[in-house]
């Protein structure tokens, strides 16, 4: 595929509750609003349509993914306003009475180009009240996935992920020069890490990062927001602050090259014992 010269990204930075048709209707208008300001590749966070937190417990409705609601509503969408769209994840019916937290992205004729299952699982215990279990509900994907888009290859993870180095490392190997990192990080692990480990995935994979973010309370939890689009020299292009809304950068794929040669980092890994 050949790769286009620029490109105008949006993260789209949502308060998601318990009601998933509300979810989405804002999520769609919050869309529509990225769109209007001349966005051609948009990213939705985790969980995007529905996210309520109770006692550390995701409560979630899970549907096949031909059945989910939210699926269908943005695949009309992105094929109405013919743009590339990242579904940050949605519940997806696993078949044991668990959910695949699955990211899902769309062609600008809201065709399913790729899905993702989330790897990695939040289970820890912050503090003696806040502790988290994902895999109560959730089942863990097992295999890395990047797909092609106009403007170079898109690698694909989800929030927890952030903190496994060696996935973005074989997506970057794989051909990856855009990481997606929705996500639903939390107010307290925001605080202290979210924009650091943002800027050093991009700063050592030479790589474009977008990371759309959930904002605010969610039933008994609160996210930490700060949607972020990070350049491959680790600059921060754009940062999505505390409240919903949406975050814009023009960016130029041409520049993962460019600074790959400067440190070429990704031909200069060695076997070690």
């Amino acid at each position: 595929m050949l790769m286009k010269e620029s490109l105008r990204v949006a993260c789209v930075q949502c308060n998601a509750g318990a009601d998933l048709e509300a979810g989405i209707a804002a999520a769609a208008a919050m869309m529509r609003t990225a769109v209007e300001r001349g966005a051609q590749f948009v990213a939705l966070p985790e969980y995007f349509s529905q996210l309520d937190l109770r006692a550390g417990r995701l409560n979630l409705t899970a549907y096949p993914e031909k059945e989910h609601p939210a699926l269908a509503a943005f695949r009309t969408l992105a094929a109405d306003l013919g743009v590339w769209m990242l579904l940050g994840s949605l519940p997806i019916a696993a078949g044991d009475g668990r959910a695949f937290n699955r990211s899902i992205l769309l062609d600008a004729e809201g065709e399913v180009v790729a899905r993702y299952d989330k790897i990695h699982l939040f289970d820890v215990d912050l503090s003696e009240g806040e502790r988290y279990r994902e895999s109560d509900v959730i089942a863990p994907g097992d295999r890395a996935v990047t797909a092609e888009t106009p403007w170079g290859k898109a690698g694909l993870s989800i929030c927890y992920d952030l903190r496994f180095p060696h996935l973005y490392r074989r997506l970057a190997k794989d051909g990856a020069s855009m990481l997606m990192v929705p996500a639903a990080f939390t107010r307290t692990t925001g605080r202290a890490h979210w924009h650091v480990l943002l800027r050093a995935r991009a700063i050592e994979n030479g790589a474009f990062v977008l990371a759309p973010a959930q904002c605010g309370e969610h039933g008994e939890g609160a996210t930490y927001g700060h949607s972020l689009i990070v350049d491959p020299w680790g600059r921060v292009l754009a940062d999505g602050g505390e409240d919903p809304g949406v975050v814009m950068a023009e960016i130029d794929p041409g520049e993962v090259a460019r600074v790959r040669a400067k440190i070429p980092s990704l031909r200069h890994d060695r076997p070690f014992s």
